[in-house]
């Protein structure tokens, strides 16, 4: 049983204010193989809070800093890849194979590739009469269906700590383990405080918060054609 009690809010985890938990399936026994907290809307708010206050100070370091932030996490994940393999292969019922390639495998080098890219990027451009100037969007939501649990986290999060945006994840309800071990790697790495949050929870609380909450400057969403009309509606 993987047990986790705690949300990753303001950098450090504590308890939900949500009550209950969410249990998550084995795809090969149909067991109950762990549980996630049940965060309500509470919880997200706290999240969208943190992530607001942390915006300015993460915007405003230096390219190189939030580079090295983002392979510092593709380096995390490869440490524990057979670990998140064998899990990933459980909740989603992946073989164990393709779970190292592509589950881990794929997340890993999903991040290695942005930050490659991130180098290249010039944040001014300069066409014809004109000036491009990049700039972060802001707080962003990130909603994230079950089949790719981890990669589909890395490749909404990593776009945005690179260009100084912060982020609120919240995984499906369905695989939502890799996600701790996502954010206890950017604990270790020593990412400030708020640049992620991770709040788990039904998609009728937490992500209707993070569709509709003014903090918000963009939702992004992998998900089925009737939660995207959900969220493209509460955005609105």
């Amino acid at each position: 049983m993987i047990e986790r009690s705690e949300l990753y809010i303001d950098g450090a985890w504590r308890a939900p204010q949500g009550q209950g938990t969410i249990e998550v399936i084995d795809a090969h026994t149909e067991d109950v193989m762990g549980t996630v907290p049940a965060g309500n809307a509470a919880d997200a708010v706290a999240a969208l809070e943190s992530s607001a206050r942390a915006l300015d100070g993460w915007s405003r370091t230096r390219r190189a800093e939030r580079i090295a932030a983002v392979r510092a996490l593709a380096d995390g994940l490869e440490a524990r890849n057979t670990a998140l393999s064998e899990m990933m292969a459980r909740e989603v019922g992946t073989p164990i194979t393709t779970s190292e390639r592509v589950q881990v495998g794929l997340a890993v080098n999903v991040l290695r590739s942005m930050a490659a890219a991130a180098e290249e990027q010039d944040p001014v451009e300069v066409l014809g009469t004109s000036v491009l100037i990049r700039v972060p969007v802001g707080v962003v939501g990130a909603i994230t269906p079950w089949n790719y649990p981890l990669y589909q986290l890395v490749a909404k999060l990593a776009p945005a700590m690179l260009q100084g945006c912060t982020t609120v994840l919240k995984p499906s309800s369905v695989a939502p383990l890799a996600a701790f071990d996502l954010l206890e790697i950017a604990h270790e790495a020593g990412i400030p405080a708020g640049v992620i949050n991770l709040v788990t929870g039904a998609g009728a609380e937490v992500g209707e918060v993070l569709a509709s909450h003014p903090l918000v400057d963009m939702v992004s969403l992998s998900g089925s054609t009737s939660a995207g009309a959900r969220v493209a509606a509460l955005a609105a």
